[in-house]
């Protein structure tokens, strides 16, 4: 077992708290270890699988969360599908988040495994956490840019766009962001926040994107990586991976409060606070880890 059980609860409780804000989970998962000097492999075969169970928690949550925009959108998808065009937000919204979802879907499947390489890595997730944190930061100045070129707000109130309003080229760009969340340290839903608000989103809308961004590709990831933790039980053991499954349903109670927090935050706050957090915590981290 690569992790003990306080060791697995902990962060399954951080997986969740951290995922849906801008901060990076899997980097605070790769550098908080090192910091607490755990004596644990997270380069283990079964590290991987377990964060991707953490995420399938986060994941149940957002669908509870979402479950009537969901039994929308997922209804939209497959009247355009049959219906071969496009009619109605719904609809719409449906085939924004397929086109966001393909490109980090094929490369995290194309390159998983030098991609794991890198959670054994917690000067790099510290790095990226700065790097992060100076995203956040300028999607925030070139928002606010934005902001004062249109000084009335008839003007600010008519630019703003619902989440089913932006570009396919857009909800393509913001896909792209997430690649770089495949790196730790790199938070997916602080890229897709910052791209949503470069497509001309409000923050909530932006928040909102990317929750429901989240849901597909947490999802494929489950179902490719969940199923290696119970192809050889034995190796791990029925009390472990009952810890495993604990810790998931932590990490889904966490993702839920976390997601109501941020929805309400998100309807006057920005993304500056959490830029500035990782700065802080990456510069800290890269001098405690050296």
């Amino acid at each position: 077992m690569p992790v003990t059980t306080p060791q697995a609860l902990f962060i399954g409780l951080l997986q969740g708290a951290t995922e849906l804000f801008p901060v990076s989970s899997l980097g605070h998962a790769v550098v908080l270890p090192s910091l607490l000097h755990w004596n644990f492999d997270q380069s283990n075969p079964s590290f991987l699988p377990f964060l991707v169970l953490l995420h399938l928690g986060t994941a149940t949550a957002l669908v509870v969360l979402y479950r009537y925009e969901w039994a929308r959108i997922i209804a939209g998808f497959v009247r355009a599908a049959l219906r071969g065009r496009i009619e109605g937000p719904d609809e719409r919204l449906a085939m924004l988040l397929a086109v966001g979802t393909i490109p980090a879907g094929a490369v995290g499947e194309l390159f998983i495994k030098p991609l794991t390489a890198n959670f054994g890595r917690p000067v790099l997730a510290a790095a990226m956490l700065i790097v992060n944190g100076g995203i956040l930061l300028g999607a925030e100045v070139l928002r606010r840019r934005s902001e004062r070129a249109n000084t009335s707000r008839e003007e600010q109130e008519h630019e703003f766009k619902e989440v089913s309003q932006i570009s396919f080229p857009a909800a393509l760009v913001v896909g792209m962001a997430q690649i770089a969340a495949l790196v730790p340290g790199i938070s997916r839903s602080g890229v897709t926040m910052a791209g949503g608000l470069l497509a001309g989103l409000r923050h909530q809308e932006a928040a909102k994107f990317s929750f429901l961004l989240a849901t597909p590709i947490i999802a494929a990831a489950g179902v490719l990586e969940v199923p290696q933790l119970f192809q050889q039980p034995e190796a791990l053991g029925a009390r472990t991976l009952g810890v495993y499954l604990a810790s998931a349903v932590l990490a889904g109670l966490a993702a839920y409060a976390s997601a109501r927090f941020l929805i309400r935050y998100f309807k006057s706050g920005r993304l500056d606070p959490y830029g500035w957090y990782c700065i802080a915590f990456g510069a800290i981290s890269l001098v405690l880890l050296r």
